[in-house]
């Protein structure tokens, strides 16, 4: 895994063994991954459009193109395919909250 995804692999392993990756889920079927990060700050990623919302996303793949990803999506893909993730079923209400919350965070 190091040699493919290079310095995120061994952080990643660390929150996927951590059980840091929630999938949260709401009756309609919409997905987002919130994954507790290293520093204690929550990130959101959508893993059906390759994004994460942390910094080093946004330098390292968006800006530099140095990575293909952060250590953030690497856990999510790792949990899913470990069945490591865990699971919150939310509200439509509850999901839109927390869309609107990381958009805050971003403005």
């Amino acid at each position: 895994l190091k040699f493919i995804f290079g310095p995120s692999a061994i952080p990643a392993l660390d929150l996927v063994d951590q059980r840091s990756v929630t999938q949260v889920r709401s009756p309609s079927g919409r997905t987002l991954y919130q994954v507790l990060g290293s520093s204690g700050k929550l990130y959101t990623c959508y893993s059906s459009c390759h994004f994460c919302t942390c910094p080093a996303f946004e330098f390292s793949v968006l800006q530099k193109s140095e990575s293909l990803l952060c250590k953030h999506i690497l856990a999510v893909y790792l949990s899913q395919a470990m069945g490591a993730c865990q699971e919150l079923a939310v509200s439509e209400e509850q999901l839109t909250n927390i869309l609107l919350a990381e958009e805050e965070d971003e403005g």
